[in-house]
Formats: C-alpha cells, sequence, structure tokens
C-alpha cells in the first residue's frame, strides 16, 4: 500500500467559545500536517443539537485565524463552512448536522452486519434500572451482562422490533460490545494499550430523537470518509478509544484507520485539575482567546482583548506539553513547523503558567519594529485625540518598548511624551524639591539651551558633566536626577533625563523647565 498524504482534522463541537486548551489541540493538528506537506481539515461536530450555542461556530473560526491557523479544507476564503463539494472542499458538507443521511445508513449497515442493535429502554426506564442498582450497592452497564433483559432487537420478536423502527421516535442503535475480549491499540503518545471489553459498554451510535448520530458514530464515518490518517485529539477522547477500534473492525476499515495520539489536559496554575474559565477568573487571565459573550450577556475575557500578540499566544500553547529538545522558548509559527514532533508531546498534564505568558508577550513586543508598535499605539492616541507624527511615536515606542508587557501599556508608560505635565507626585515635591532646586533646575536648562552643536551625542555628554559638576558641590547624585525628571514628566520614573530631552525636543524642554519653577 502505498503512503498517503498526511490528513489531520481539527473537530470542535459549536457548544461555547473555543478554550485554549482546543486551540492548543488545533496549533498541534496544524504543525503536523505542515511539516508533513499534509492537510489540515475544520469539521464541524454538531451532532449534540441540546448543546449547540449561537455564534460558537463563527468564533471558532475567527479564534484559529486569528492565531495564524488556516485550515486547507472546511473553511471558506469569508469564514463560511462550506456546504456543497467543491475542488478544495470535496467532502463537504463539514458540518455533521448537514450529513446525518449518511450516518443513519452506516448505522444501519452494523445492524444488518451484527454489530449493533435497536434499543427502545426508555430514558425513564434507564434511570429505575441504575436506582435499583445503587440502592444495592451495584452498578448497572448497559453491556452484554444486561441487554438479554432489556428491550432490543436481541429480544424482542423481529416483527415488533421493526414495527417499532417504523412508528416510534425514542429508540437508539447501539453498538454490541463483545464480551470478555482484549482491544489492542497503539498510541502516538501513550505507547501500546490495552483494553478488555468487559470494562466497557454499549454505547448509543444513532438517536431516533433527533435523527442524528453520537460523537463515536460521526468522527469514525467522517474520519473514514475524509481520508483522515491522523487523529490528534484530546485525552478525554482515550477511554472511547476501544470502542473507535472496534468500529473500525466492524466495518472493515483496518487498513485505512488512522493513528491516533491523545494530548495531556490544561491544568490549573495552582492545585490539581483541568484548568478551566473559573481558575482564569479567580486568578485574573483568560482562558479563551477572544473575548465571548454568551446568549445570556455574559463576558468572558480573551487574549486578543487583553492585548496579549497572537504571535505569543500561539507560542504559550506550543509549549504547553511540548518541548523542543532545546533551550530555545521563542518560536514563530514557521519555526514551529519545522521543528514539532509528537515523539517530544508529554504524556501528564501541563500546568499553565499566567506569569510566564505575559513575559512570552513581552519579548514579542520587543522583537517588533518601532514602527510596527507606533502603528498599533497610534490608534490609542488618535482615540485620545493626541496629534503625533509616526515617527516620533516610533521613537517612543522603541525607546519604551522594554518596559511594556502589552500594548495597552504605552499610554500609561508614555504619556508624558505626548503631554506636559499639568500636576506633579506630591510625594516627591514634599521630599526633593528644596530651596535649592529651582536654581540647579534653571542652570541646567540653560546649559541645554546653549549647548551646540545640539546632537544627542552632545547632550548626553554634556549634561552627564554638568550633574557631575552639581554632584562635586555637595549635591546627591539622585536628588539632581528626580527634580530635573520631576520637572519634565511629573513623576519619578521613567528613562534617562537625556532621552527624554532629545525626544521631546529643546523648546518643549524649555516650556516644561518653565512650567516646573512657576509652579512648584
Amino acid at each position: 500500500m502505498s503512503e498517503r498524504k498526511t490528513r489531520v482534522r481539527f473537530a470542535p463541537s459549536p457548544t461555547g467559545p473555543l478554550h485554549m486548551g482546543g486551540v492548543r489541540t488545533a496549533l498541534y493538528n496544524y504543525l503536523f500536517a505542515k511539516q508533513r506537506g499534509g492537510d489540515f481539515i475544520l469539521r464541524i461536530e454538531d451532532t449534540d443539537s441540546q448543546r449547540f450555542v449561537p455564534g460558537a461556530e463563527q468564533y471558532i473560526i475567527e479564534a484559529l485565524r486569528w492565531c495564524g491557523i488556516y485550515p486547507d479544507e472546511g473553511v471558506l476564503a469569508d469564514g463560511t463552512i462550506p456546504e456543497t463539494p467543491s475542488e478544495r472542499h470535496p467532502h463537504a458538507p463539514y458540518r455533521q448536522s448537514q450529513r446525518r443521511n449518511i450516518y443513519r445508513k452506516y448505522a444501519e449497515q452494523l445492524v444488518e452486519n451484527g454489530y449493533a442493535y435497536y434499543a427502545f429502554d426508555t430514558a425513564e426506564e434507564l434511570a429505575e434500572l441504575r436506582k435499583q442498582k445503587e440502592a444495592a450497592k451495584e452498578t448497572f452497564t448497559y453491556n452484554w451482562e444486561t441487554r438479554g433483559q432489556l428491550r432490543n432487537s436481541l429480544t424482542l420478536p423481529e416483527e415488533e422490533w421493526k414495527k417499532k423502527v417504523e412508528t416510534e421516535t425514542g429508540w437508539t442503535i447501539r453498538f454490541k460490545m463483545p464480551e470478555n475480549r482484549v482491544v489492542k491499540m497503539d498510541d502516538l503518545i501513550r505507547g501500546h494499550i490495552e483494553v478488555n471489553t468487559n470494562t466497557l459498554d454499549d454505547k448509543v451510535l444513532w438517536k431516533s430523537a433527533d435523527q442524528l448520530p453520537t460523537y463515536h458514530m460521526a468522527n469514525i464515518v467522517d474520519d473514514h470518509l475524509m481520508e483522515i490518517t491522523e487523529v490528534i485529539r484530546g485525552e478525554e477522547w482515550l477511554p472511547s478509544l476501544p470502542l473507535h477500534y472496534m468500529l473500525y473492525e466492524a466495518f472493515g476499515w483496518q487498513e485505512t484507520q488512522p493513528r491516533f495520539a491523545h494530548l495531556s489536559l490544561l491544568l490549573k496554575p495552582d492545585g490539581k485539575g483541568k484548568l478551566s474559565k473559573r481558575d482564569g477568573d479567580r486568578l485574573g487571565f483568560p482562558v479563551f482567546p477572544l473575548k465571548w459573550v454568551s446568549p445570556e450577556g455574559e463576558v468572558s475575557r480573551g487574549y486578543r482583548e487583553d492585548g496579549y500578540l497572537p504571535q505569543a499566544f500561539v507560542n504559550i500553547l506550543a509549549l504547553l506539553g511540548w518541548n523542543p529538545g532545546t533551550e530555545q522558548e521563542i518560536f514563530e509559527l514557521d519555526e514551529l513547523v519545522k521543528v514539532f514532533s509528537l515523539d517530544r508531546v508529554v504524556k501528564s498534564g501541563a500546568k499553565f503558567n499566567p506569569e510566564k505568558a505575559k513575559w512570552f508577550n513581552a519579548e514579542y513586543l520587543r522583537m517588533m519594529k518601532d514602527e510596527d508598535l507606533a502603528a498599533e499605539f497610534g490608534k490609542d492616541l488618535a482615540a485620545r485625540g493626541i496629534e503625533a507624527s509616526p515617527e516620533y511615536v516610533a521613537k517612543v515606542c522603541g525607546l519604551m518598548k522594554n518596559r511594556a508587557h502589552f500594548m495597552t501599556d504605552f499610554w500609561n508608560l508614555t504619556h508624558y511624551f505626548f503631554q506636559a505635565p499639568t500636576e506633579y507626585d506630591q510625594s516627591v515635591v514634599n521630599k526633593f524639591w528644596k530651596d535649592e532646586v529651582p536654581g540647579m533646575v534653571a542652570q541646567a536648562k540653560e546649559f541645554v539651551m546653549g549647548l551646540e552643536p545640539y546632537t544627542k551625542e552632545t547632550l548626553e555628554e554634556g549634561l552627564h558633566s554638568l550633574i557631575v559638576n552639581i554632584v562635586d558641590n555637595g549635591w546627591p547624585m539622585g536628588k539632581v536626577m528626580i527634580s530635573l525628571r520631576l520637572s519634565l514628566v511629573g513623576i519619578n520614573n521613567g528613562p534617562g533625563v537625556a532621552d527624554i530631552i532629545w525626544l521631546i525636543g529643546r523648546e518643549e524642554f524649555a516650556a516644561r523647565i518653565d512650567r516646573a519653577l512657576s509652579t512648584l
């Protein structure tokens, strides 16, 4: 058999916003496919009609695009899901709810071949059986031990159950799990696994109530028809792997069965357990890539809206459960494509560190071109009614970007480059602005205004010499610098005084000194 082209899929359910763990699953699938010159497919698994949430589907697509993850198949250029086959999207539709007629045929095929059966037990009847078992300190399981005592096509006369299938709507099709058989499986991350079928139940494959399959049925059929070669998904699906192996066998599809890889969970920063929205709310960080507003109006934070760069977010996720085998931590998406390997995906859960996430974002800010930072920050300035040339904004960003974690930090860090102070930190004034200070500040003004040639180098050198001279006359260095900075920006923090003077210009420097001398 010739080697098949790599084809992987990300198949989320539109039951709410996409969790960052889901984005990581999509990312690993994407990296795996791109490294091998294969295809990355998006498929919407919306078979759980009771949990469908309006807007979730578009949220998933927008979140992936923000991360730079573009499916090769399953999404049109306008961001919609294709419903009719085309050259690029040959397996449309890609919503499972639009493929329901496909699944029923295969479910009935399993019944005909003895691998499944019709079950007519109501939810109330099964609930009562569970209650009875619990009272006896036992557990009810719908399997080889119990199916013979229940209402299904294995126990009812053929004429009776066929009539029920034709006239009733509450029945299901269940897989007939064999008795006492060892299912031997292989996982690309977890290695060889064996499970005895006596520990498994007869899962529902098809529901007549909504004419839809369950996940188990739909994903097996779709993965086969869409020629999926590897299934990379979360470890919550690991208990279902024996059933999925058995389904491939029942259909006779073993030769084209995909290889499986089950990713570990993302864990909360403190304590134990899976990372949840509640943890984010409690500890002050988002767990979704984009802001989400529920149909009820509940707002959940997003990494995009919190000021994270998409490159940083992707980098964070890539290293949650995978390591490159080197000390390198910063990876652009194309670099990740080259070095990613499932061999280095860990089996244990990955603990999320929100402080490390901030560090990643700061690193990516520092790597941005000053002009690109200026373009983004310029939007904030314009919203505040502040006019400044792109060249000036770029210089400010270049000077201050090492102090920022997010784009939203820039205004607080740089506002004094765009607005002269109208008030001064009173605690600094009380401590440092003494009687002799005005004379020293005036001396600095006189020096700067008379400096020729006026260059950044002569300013730095001359100001340094002046301050050294002042210090030699008995002034503490800290007091000199703090007094000058207070005069220029109104607070006691910021970059070097020479940097401030050079950026704001000599005329603005003089105006700010005069204002401080007349105000303080």
